[in-house]
């Protein structure tokens, strides 16, 4: 993770996505690394765990080492067309940009190009940002996301857009480079999800892999449900944290080995969550 320029992280909506991803940048900011972390939609869920209300289309300095900023469409796609697309820095935007925008609504992999163009022009400025953290789309949204370069590619046989996607998609599948990361929780849904997945990813070979991240794992309570009260509150909480326990034991079994952070409780803000994440998480 330490020679890593980029970590996507996605996952199931609800699995601690944006927790994750900001736990990721601070860890990295406490290593000494110049970071820049990136939220790719507009949940909102990065600023709230980097301790800030709202992030802008601009990066923020947070703290020392510590920057952050949120894709916007339209400030991306500005500067999508002047910088990747060569349009002059003088020219008025308004119309060009507006017919662009109709296109990327239309057109497959275009709106995510622009959005994924943000994250990688980040990456590029290599003397800005020693690591750039992306939270990213859900994980039912990542695969057009990763798969946008090569889509243009294909789409635009030369010239300056398919001269972009081609860098685009280097950095991606450069393992030195770059590396998804899976958060997941020990239930049904997210695990079968984050199974399928590990198939495609793996079959995609757009991206490495780096880690699956299991978070909210319960720990068992360490003596029998019959050790306590056999009534009342203390009972039936006693009750269902074994149930939960169990059921968790089982989805553990079919999730691939990697960090497990504990459910935190008595952690209520989205920043100290972060901050707890960030001492738990180890090195990926």
């Amino acid at each position: 993770m330490d020679s890593l320029r980029l970590v996507v992280v996605t996952g199931k909506g609800g699995v601690g996505r944006s927790a994750v991803a900001a736990a990721i940048a601070l860890r990295a900011v406490r290593a000494g690394r110049r970071t820049l972390a990136i939220s790719m939609t507009e949940s909102g869920g990065l600023g709230e765990h980097l301790g800030v209300e709202t992030l802008g289309p601009n990066a923020h300095e947070i703290r020392s080492g510590l920057s952050a900023l949120q894709v916007e469409r339209p400030a991306a796609l500005d500067e999508y067309l002047r910088l990747q697309v060569g349009i002059p820095k003088f020219a008025r935007l308004g119309p060009l940009a507006s017919a662009f925008d109709a296109l990327a609504s239309a057109a497959p992999g275009i709106r995510e190009i622009v959005t994924m163009g943000k994250v990688l022009y980040e990456v590029r400025r290599g003397d800005t940002w020693d690591l750039v953290v992306a939270d990213g789309p859900p994980i039912g949204q990542i695969g057009s996301h990763l798969r946008a370069p090569r889509t243009v590619s294909d789409l635009v046989p030369t010239g300056r857009i398919r001269d972009q996607a081609a860098w685009m998609a280097d950095i991606l599948a450069d393992p030195a480079r770059s590396a998804l990361v899976l958060v997941t929780l020990a239930e049904e849904l997210p695990a079968l999800e984050t199974a399928e997945a590990m198939i495609w990813l793996q079959n995609s070979k757009l991206i490495t892999t780096k880690s699956v991240i299991t978070n909210r794992v319960l720990e068992p309570m360490g003596v029998p449900v019959s050790t306590g009260p056999s009534q009342g509150a203390v009972h039936e909480a006693a009750v269902l944290h074994h149930g939960l326990v169990e059921e968790q034991t089982k989805w553990l079994k079919q999730t691939p080995d990697g960090p497990r952070l504990p459910y935190l409780f008595g952690v209520t803000g989205p920043a100290e969550v972060a901050e707890r994440l960030a001492d738990l998480l180890g090195s990926l």
